[in-house]
């Protein structure tokens, strides 16, 4: 393929080819976000946890959610993690993102959250929550916009607004990042940037 040909057939919009025809319901739910709050395990993570010989524990992140949750950032949309367990990669992951809101052991993640959207003066309305199991079902409740991951607990996709294509640690969190993105109208200045 020649350079003509790569200029004559440019890749496809992102409104024509990726989230297209999606629920007007949806888009307004995701164009009134402000905050993005992410599980961890089973959402930014494939769910399994490693541990080696020392005890010690790793964890694999996705390079594509990395970058979502960047992007989400540099366009005004605050993000966080909430998450049950403690772990030092999550408080690294966080750190290398310039996440600054990350809430580890916590039991109750609806209470959590309903403190977060305190501190910052923010309605549940504009919050998305996005989880994969039982526990991310409480705030999910409470968000505005409620996301499962694809391999999400049924009990959870149930509640959820909207699902996933890509399971957790597979670039499921990049999806939620661009749905924000487009319904809030910045997608294609997004894609713009990087041509």
């Amino acid at each position: 393929m020649g350079p003509s040909t790569a200029l004559a057939n440019p890749p496809p919009r992102m409104t024509e080819s990726y989230l297209a025809n999606l629920p007007t319901d949806l888009l307004a739910r995701a164009a009134a976000i402000r905050l993005a709050v992410f599980d961890v395990d089973g959402t930014l993570t494939d769910g399994r946890l490693h541990y080696g010989e020392d005890g010690r524990e790793t964890k694999v992140f996705h390079v594509h959610d990395g970058l979502g949750l960047k992007r989400l950032q540099a366009n005004g949309v605050q993000v966080a993690i909430i998450t049950a367990r403690i772990s030092h990669p999550v408080a690294l992951r966080a750190e290398e993102l310039d996440i600054a809101h990350v809430y580890q052991g916590q039991g109750d993640k609806r209470a959590c959250l309903r403190e977060l959207l305190e501190a910052l003066n923010l309605t549940p309305a504009q919050a998305a929550f996005v989880g994969d199991d039982l526990p991310d079902l409480a705030p999910m409740r409470l968000a505005g916009l409620a996301v499962a991951v694809a391999n999400a607990h049924p009990w959870l996709a149930a509640q959820a607004h909207w699902q996933t294509r890509h399971r957790g640690g597979e670039g499921a969190v990049r999806e939620v990042c661009d749905l924000i993105l487009l319904a809030q109208g910045k997608a294609e200045a997004e894609r713009e940037r990087w041509q």
